[in-house]
């Protein structure tokens, strides 16, 4: 009997992870609390069309993920972006210089994580919230007290703090996890029947309650979509608002919209908000994954790197390469 591996996490982690895994040859079986993949790069389906509410989109610096995402924009699961960039700062707006290349899914975030999954085993809308060794082998336990398994190894790959109780098995890389800082991120779309008139298409802001704002349509594959907006607050007001209902972080951000793009904003014909409570990494580490290699028990996430999309792809692989490192 082949015992498969456990990976808890189907985002960009989890799946790379999986991928690398699969490739050389191992039966791997995929969790995920949420109903469909992608985690922080999922979509969010809406009367406005699909919504990129996470990750607005990515870049390739490495050129191990720069060769991944040619495969992906090969295969029509993503493409480059070149929106119309500006700065605000102290009410200005300006042009903004930066001529970083950006990639996005398409047609929408979750398009890579959904080619992603192809031809693998994932359990979604179960929430593990156990990880424990039996005689031989690893079992998970869901939060609906269901046991799955057995498991020859284990790979989690969801936020820090969701983490720690999972890796309580390894107490050292628990602590680890435990001291890692996730900072949230409040986002909101709205979206109006005529389009606004402003040329911009994302913006980054500083000393703001708005820390981003993007223009949904002008991403590849959106084109059909009415005049929507994503806005991403800064993480220190989502901090100080994380109570907020969603409708009271709909109003605020939207005026703080109202006042930044320069152009008169009608009351838009749709919002919606959504919080993101473990948005990004506070700081920048270097572990790369984390491991217990005698217990066969790993972590990985964008918290193990950078924060971005590159460092959560990169630190599935490096998780998957120090696994397979140690399989017999």
């Amino acid at each position: 009997m082949t015992v498969p591996i456990a990976i808890i996490g189907a985002g960009i982690a989890g799946l790379s992870a999986a991928q690398a895994l699969q490739t050389a040859g191992r039966t791997v079986h995929l969790f995920d609390k949420g109903r469909g993949s992608g985690g922080r790069m999922a979509s969010k389906a809406s009367e406005a069309g699909s919504l990129d509410l996470g990750a607005q989109y990515f870049t390739a610096r490495d050129r191990r993920f720069a060769e991944q995402v040619r495969h992906w924009v090969a295969a029509g699961w993503a493409a480059e972006w070149q929106p119309q960039l500006y700065n605000a700062r102290d009410g200005q707006l300006t042009p903004s210089p930066d001529e970083q290349t950006r990639w996005v899914g398409v047609p929408r975030m979750s398009a890579i994580t959904r080619g992603l999954l192809e031809d693998m085993t994932v359990s979604f809308a179960c929430r593990i919230t156990e990880v424990f060794r039996g005689v031989e082998y690893w079992h998970l336990q869901d939060a609906e007290g269901v046991t799955h398994g057995p498991y020859e190894r284990v790979v989690i790959a969801v936020p820090a703090p969701q983490a720690t109780p999972l890796l309580a098995a390894a107490p050292k890389l628990a602590a680890i996890a435990a001291g890692v800082q996730m900072e949230p991120t409040w986002a909101v779309a709205v979206g109006f029947v005529e389009p606004l008139a402003t040329p911009m298409q994302g913006c980054f802001v500083q000393d703001n309650p708005l820390d981003w704002l993007a223009r949904n349509p002008s991403k590849p594959g959106r084109d059909a979509q009415p005049d929507t907006w994503v806005l991403h607050a800064s993480a220190q007001w989502s901090k100080q608002h994380i109570d907020l209902t969603k409708d009271q972080a709909i109003e605020q951000l939207c005026g703080a919209f109202a006042e930044l793009v320069g152009c008169v904003v009608p009351v838009p014909n749709f919002s919606l908000a959504h919080r993101w409570l473990y948005a990004r990494p506070a700081g920048n580490h270097e572990w790369g994954a984390l491991g217990d290699p005698d217990q066969g028990l790993y972590a990985c996430g964008d918290w193990c790197l950078s924060g971005r999309v590159e460092g959560a792809w990169l630190s599935g692989q490096e998780a998957a390469r120090r696994l397979l490192e140690h399989l017999d």
